[in-house]
């Protein structure tokens, strides 16, 4: 009598049916953290947005639609006159995403190359490439901010040097521009768009390449139709990684920008400093962003899935 044949399962896997049973509870503590400290502090955002601002600070327990009223229209000083569009904010939220898109188009055109010449290395140099490229990130991103103000400041390094040497006359003028903010965006976030791409890049086969070369196609050809398709998923990622908390970074815009370079992370900021901040209003503008960045990430995953079927 022959002997019976073990399931396929067992010989891929002989551990199958080990956890069997007591997988929700190996997730519990996941769940747990994510409800605490994430989806919890979004529901009370979502609360505090339909209520009534108090007076010295925090809000008071009567719902209104008042914050999301004040973002939309002006009603006057009194709330008494017409309500017309409030273009303030508004305005806010569009340099907002124009300075965020403009951080992740600079973190592409200087992220790719990066990230493809570091892929294309032997395993030592790319490690370290990778430790460069990390290491600025080991200190806090207010003292680098910070730093960052003191090196292009009018009296700064950077100024010092350029007049020493006879490039300019004057000290130019950087600090408190939206050129400032734009770079202190770009020097925070640059990583999140090098380490996902070059994932990708690290695990293309560049036989590929070599498949087109010998078809008669330039590097332009090569570049275009083969090695980024192949690798959009990693510049996605980076770019999502990169254009989320720019929309809403807070410290690049207070300590390099000014009053004109005002953004969404600086006017949530605002709303809950102090006894004269506006709780509910703070929170509205929370959701409203958070909104947007859901639909940024909900396009993702569209894309992705769209992508998933197509190689299938």
């Amino acid at each position: 009598m022959s002997a019976p044949i073990a399931p396929l399962n067992a010989k891929k896997n002989p551990n199958a049916g080990v956890f069997d049973g007591i997988g929700l509870w190996l997730l519990s503590p996941s769940w747990i953290v994510i409800g605490v400290f994430l989806l919890l502090p979004v529901f009370m955002m979502l609360i505090f947005s339909f209520l009534t601002k108090e007076f010295r600070g925090g809000v008071i327990w009567e719902p209104t639609l008042a914050a999301y009223d004040q973002f939309l229209f002006d009603r006057g000083l009194f709330g008494d006159e017409p309500p017309t569009i409030e273009w303030t904010y508004i305005t806010i939220f569009a340099r907002s995403i124009w300075q965020a898109a403009l951080a992740t188009l600079f973190c592409l055109i200087i992220g790719f190359p990066t990230a493809y010449y570091i892929a294309t290395r032997s395993a030592r140099s790319r490690s370290v490439w990778l430790f460069l490229i990390t290491i600025p990130y080991w200190v806090n991103l207010l003292i680098r901010t910070v730093s960052m103000k003191f090196l292009i400041r009018d009296t700064g390094p950077l100024n010092q040097f350029l007049m020493s040497t006879g490039v300019i006359d004057s000290p130019i003028h950087i600090v408190n521009t939206n050129f400032a903010v734009q770079l202190g965006l770009f020097y925070s976030y640059l990583p999140f768009m090098v380490l996902p791409i070059y994932a990708a890049v690290e695990r293309y086969n560049f036989a590929l390449s070599e498949a087109a070369w010998d078809l008669y196609a330039d590097r332009w050809t090569t570049l275009r139709k083969i090695l980024i398709p192949v690798v959009k998923p990693g510049i996605i990622a980076g770019c999502i990684l990169v254009f989320v908390p720019s929309l809403g970074a807070f410290l690049a815009p207070d300590l390099l920008g000014g009053a004109k370079t005002f953004m969404i992370g600086s006017l949530i900021e605002e709303q809950f400093k102090g006894n004269a901040g506006n709780w509910p209003f703070g929170a509205a503008a929370s959701m409203i962003l958070l909104s947007m960045v859901l639909i940024v990430l909900m396009f993702y995953a569209r894309q992705q899935t769209r992508a998933q079927a197509g190689a299938r």
